[in-house]
């Protein structure tokens, strides 16, 4: 059962401090178990260290930060493949910054770019798809990361290109689907008892791809929005579904998500791509995780046009992103945390972006 609570009617104002401390005085009042959430977006993880919500539950709540940071995600491979493709004369590998700094297996976009690499930072898919029709003399290869959130805008840049007759330009796509690598949470070993889901895949998405965790795993979970009284009324629904022993799918967030998502955005998504084999950064390939670009749009797929340059991998030496992404450790279990990786000098993904665990812990922690 699909549930939508009207969050509007519920509490009010979405950051009002008395609205605040109500609601965690009343997951303090109902709490009498042990309970064990994970947020999976890494918007989420930021807004609960940003504002301090982890401090304002009582202790026998645990909050996990899960796989819902793209950047995070991506794998090692990705990167390598992207500065190989950085180094061909006649590429322009074209990406949003924040894939910038997250380290490949030698190095990052970011030294090869001062090195004299072909990289160039761009805002949405369509300026880059304006940079090839503008250089006929190039191919551009955009790097297309992100969930369902932001896969229609690839998808839209693609059939644009088509549409231009921009031959030129292709996607080498890391562009990942969330259900997935929640269901392989669940079976990895997190003894998860409710999943705070991510808001903004939502939208587009709906709430019915969640509806396999309270019928094949008995967890439940809830659609959250990202204010702190979105984030807090979230877990007390959790909370109650726990004590009620009746997991189910709700939605917090009803002001912008609707039980059918966005049919424009996902007809889009399904004419463009295909589903795939993907890897994710701790968890290794998840079948079925991944989109690439399918029928006519395959003439755009990077991966087809170029040749591999690197096989996936994870991590290697002391770095734990992977055990992190799984919800099987915490960021300062790390013994590079705040030592060998920090915001400025990175060692792992999770340090690189602002959503990142490790990022997060960090900046809203003594360490910064």
């Amino acid at each position: 059962m699909i549930r939508t609570v009207t969050d509007r009617v519920i509490y009010g104002g979405f950051s009002a401090p008395e609205r605040v401390s109500g609601l965690a005085a009343q997951i303090r009042l109902e709490a009498n178990g042990e309970y064990l959430f994970m947020e999976v977006c890494g918007g989420h993880t930021h807004a609960i260290r940003a504002n301090g919500l982890d401090k304002l539950l009582p202790s026998c709540i645990t909050l996990l930060s899960g796989p819902g940071c793209p950047v995070c995600v991506t794998s090692v491979s990705y990167i390598d493949q992207a500065v190989a493709l950085s180094a061909i004369p006649d590429v322009i590998a074209a990406t949003f910054g924040d894939m910038l700094r997250v380290p490949g297996s030698l190095t990052t976009l970011e030294k090869e770019k001062a090195a004299g690499g072909s990289v160039v930072v761009v805002y949405s898919v369509n300026e880059a798809v304006q940079l090839a029709i503008d250089r006929p003399d190039k191919r551009v290869v955009f790097l297309a990361t992100g969930f369902e959130t932001t896969a229609p805008g690839s998808a839209a840049g693609l059939t644009e290109a088509v549409r231009r007759r921009a031959g030129n330009f292709f996607i080498l796509s890391a562009h990942k689907v969330m259900p997935p690598a929640m269901k392989a949470v669940v079976e990895g070993g997190t003894r998860v008892t409710g999943f705070i889901c991510p808001g903004h895949v939502s939208t587009i998405t709906g709430s019915a791809i969640y509806e396999f965790l309270p019928c094949d795993y008995n967890v439940g979970c809830v659609i959250s929005g990202f204010e702190p009284a979105d984030i807090l009324l979230s877990v007390l629904m959790l909370v109650r579904q726990v004590n009620q022993g009746e997991p189910r799918v709700e939605i917090q967030y009803g002001r912008a998500v609707r039980p059918e998502g966005n049919p424009t955005a996902l007809a889009l998504m399904k004419r463009v791509f295909r589903e795939s084999d993907e890897w994710w950064r701790g968890f290794g390939v998840i079948p079925g995780s991944g989109l690439q670009p399918g029928g006519e749009f395959e003439k755009h797929d990077a991966r087809i046009v170029f040749p591999a340059f690197a096989d996936d991998s994870d991590e290697t030496g002391d770095c734990i992103c992977g055990e992190i992404l799984r919800g099987m450790k915490s960021p300062t279990d790390c013994p590079l945390f705040g030592r060998l990786c920090t915001p400025v000098s990175p060692a792992g993904a999770c340090m690189v972006s602002a959503e990142g665990a490790c990022n997060v812990n960090y900046k809203y922690s003594n360490h910064a």
